[in-house]
Parts: structure tokens; sequence; C-alpha cells
């Protein structure tokens, strides 16, 4: 599809599945003689803006295949590298360079990649795993982040504009899992104390910023979990710091990206932060707490005037995940509610469903969102889809079962002191990253604004 907005639209693109794309990668590879020197791309502001943008035929063929998928199947999404062996692809799975010769093959002028695999990943959290450890930095550098430059700077893909999405909920972490946190965790202090995530994202910004061709995007996280004021600011300085580490400067970041993966809506549309109920202000109500934003775009928005503040260019962009935060579907309000209590007036305005703001895993009622598109409202480079729908975000399985289990996965899950905590998670989920029937039929089902 062509992502609508100023400037120029590529040809027509016809849907390529995954079975010709050999046929017609071939086709261009022979046509195009001997690899050499390309002429710098053009640098744009927003390179979503007049982009045929690449469609994966993988995840295509598997969104076509559910009753009802073909009416998104055409949808761009982004490929993961979240392990090494993600870049040479495995077991049947596209590699990178097949990735990028099938969007030369579908005469696509941008892919979007994101970058999963630091030192550590996630704190450690077992679920999804990492593959690396916080000792192999190094590794981060030359086995995952070098590959994958080699591959964007073959001429052959010059033309075209390549998104690079760093490190989700990395930093993030780093802000809200430290320190005297009562969320803290000793993996997390000491991928801080040893500064892991600083030196692989700025190692990763200064090698793709090599490349003329690449956009880097680097991840800002959520309203839900960084939108409160004592963290906005430590993130605004770990975005800058990483930045400015290892040999990048703040020139290889050309933006940022919001909702990376998460269900938080782009705008509630029946309640705002500043209402007041019955003399209770609603930032004092449970789903709130005190938090200033209460959606995506504002917090984006908020983010995006802290960080060209610190010192980011101010034409820096932010794009926003809407892959799976439409929320349509029977239990969708259509207005806001009538009651004195402010609690009750909350949970019954409000778009996002969820059980709690924090909840993040296989969403119990999501549906997708906002289809991709440039531009689509002030200070927004892009709504874009960065998680597939339709990949599970991690196993439901209970502790009991030796694998990796993640607490907010299981929708049994109970807390250590046995207090009650509703997780929001579908059950039968299966791993991280593998396809989930079920849930891309219910985001079908709740898809916002409908398919």
């Amino acid at each position: 599809m062509t992502m609508p907005g100023r400037g120029r639209v590529s040809a027509r693109v016809r849907p390529v599945l995954a079975t010709a794309v050999s046929v017609l990668v071939v086709g261009v590879l022979a046509s195009a003689g001997p690899a050499k020197a390309a002429d710098p791309p053009h640098r744009v502001d927003n390179p979503y803006v007049g982009a045929q943008v690449y469609v994966n035929p993988e995840w295509a063929d598997r969104a076509a295949a559910e009753p009802g998928g073909d009416a998104v199947a055409g949808q761009p999404t982004a490929v993961w590298l979240d392990r090494i062996a993600r870049i040479e692809g495995t077991d049947g799975v596209m590699g990178l360079r097949e990735h990028l010769d099938a969007a030369v093959a579908q005469r696509a002028d941008l892919i979007q990649l994101t970058l999963y695999d630091l030192p550590a990943r996630d704190c450690g959290r077992r679920a999804p795993p990492g593959e690396l450890t916080i000792e192999d930095i190094a590794r981060y550098q030359t086995e995952f982040i070098e590959p994958i430059v080699e591959i964007l700077a073959d001429p052959h893909y010059a033309d075209l504009r390549i998104v690079a999405l760093v490190e989700p909920n990395s930093l993030p972490n780093l802000v809200v899992n430290t320190g005297s946190r009562y969320t803290a965790t000793p993996a997390c202090d000491e991928v801080q104390a040893r500064g892991t995530y600083l030196d692989g994202i700025g190692y990763a910004l200064a090698r793709l910023g090599t490349v003329p061709n690449v956009y880097a995007y680097l991840d800002i996280s959520h309203h839900a979990e960084v939108g409160w004021p004592e963290d906005s600011g430590p993130l605004t300085a770990l975005l800058y710091q990483a930045a400015t580490t290892a040999g990048s400067t703040v020139a290889n970041v050309h933006g940022f990206v919001a909702n990376t993966a998460n269900y938080s809506v782009l705008h509630e549309e029946y309640f705002r932060a500043d209402d007041v109920v019955n003399g209770q202000p609603v930032y004092q109500s449970r789903w709130v707490d005190w938090n200033p934003f209460i959606d995506e775009v504002p917090y984006a928005r908020h983010l995006r005037e802290l960080l060209t503040g610190a010192g980011f260019s101010p034409e820096v962009g932010v794009i926003v995940d809407t892959s799976r935060n439409g929320w349509g579907g029977p239990a969708r309000p259509t207005g806001p509610a009538t009651t004195g209590d402010v609690n009750r007036y909350v949970d019954g305005s409000r778009i996002d469903r969820r059980a709690k703001v924090g909840n993040w895993c296989n969403q119990v009622g999501s549906g997708l969102g906002q289809r991709p598109t440039a531009e689509p409202e002030p200070g927004i480079d892009a709504y874009v889809w960065v998680k597939p729908p339709g990949e599970s975000d991690g196993a439901s399985g209970s502790p009991n079962t030796g694998g990796p289990y993640e607490p907010l996965c299981d929708p049994n899950y109970v807390p250590p002191r046995g207090s009650s905590y509703d997780t929001g998670a579908m059950p039968d989920a299966p791993p991280f990253g593998e396809w989930f029937p079920a849930h891309f039929r219910q985001l079908l089902a709740n898809a916002w604004p409908p398919v």
C-alpha cells in the first residue's frame, strides 16, 4: 500500500506472495548487472510520505489464511530481527537480505526493521528470552549490528528508505526498573551500572548512521510506563546519552517510536486527564493513577518537545504503533459514563479496555488500530504496524511447565502474596513471535476503525 501524504506516489504494487518472491528476485538480480557504487540517496524529512511500504509476504500469507484476514493482509508490518539467526534466516524463515530483495521486487520505497537483541534484553526477563548475556556486548556489535549494516549498505538497496526501530523498551526499563523503585530488579541495576544498553544502542546508531538511506527511530515506550513527570526527565536524559555514546551523535537519530507492541489508544475520546468528577480529579482514579497522560499521541508530542529541548534536532519525527490499539467491538463506549464516582466514570468512559493500564501480553478484547498511514495528524510522521498482528507476545503457560514463564502472559497469575491480579492475557498463547490465530481473529473482529 502507499502511505498517503505529500510527495510522489510510486508505482502501484501487486501483492507479492512468499512463493513468488524468489522468482521475482532472480529476475531483478539477473537484470541488475554487477553491483556498483550508488549516489547517496536524497534524505527526506519524513520517510513515510509518498512511500510504498514493504508488505512482509510471510506475515501476509498467515493473515490471509485466517477468516477475513485478506482484508488486511496487504498492510505493511515491521520485520523483527530479534536474534542473530534472523539475519541469515533459519528453518525456511526469510532472512534480512531476502526481505530486502522482496522489497525491491515489490518496488517498495520503504522497509521497516525492528532491532531487538541487546545483551540482557529486557533486563534478562525470561519471556521472551534474549539470546545474549550481559557479557556479550562484543557479540552484539560484531555478530548482530555489523552483519546488518553490511547488508543494508549493499548498493542494490540504495533506493530503499530503511526505517530502523532500535531496541524497543530497553532504555525505559532503566527508568522504571532500577534504583529505589519498588519495581527495580538486580538485572536492570546491573545493566545500568555497566552501561550495557547505552553502549549497545550508541554503537548501533553510529553504525546505522554510516548508511545514507537508513532512518533510525529510538523507542520511547508508552504513556502508561513512563508518562509520569518523574519518568520523562530521566528517559529524556538516557535517550540523549545513548545517542551520544560509542561514537554516535544525535544526528544519527531521525525520530522516535511510541507504543511499540503495546495497546495504548491514540486518543481517549470520552474523558480528559483534567476532568473533575464530583470534586475529585480524574488523575486520582485507579486507572489514571496520577499520570498526566491517558493516551499516546499527547504523550508522544510531549516527549518530542522534551527531546528537542535536550539537544535532538527540531526536525525529529514521531511514529506510533497502531497495530493493536483499536479497541473496537461491543465493549467500546459510545460516550462518557454518567456517574458521580470517579473510578466508575473513568472505567465506563475509557476506550482502552485493559484490566490494568500496564498489561501488555495478548490482551483480551483488543483490536486492530488505525491502518498505517503517513502524516495522520500534526506532529506525527506516521501510524505504523510495528508489531505484526497475530504474533504472540509470549506463552500463557503456568510457572510449573518448566519453560520460560512471564506472569503477565499467564491468565491465571496469582502474585506471591496471593492478592488478585487480572493480567488480561488470552489463554493458550504460543511463545513470543509465534502465530496465534485466536488473537489475530480477535484483533480483526474488534478492529477500530472496523475492517
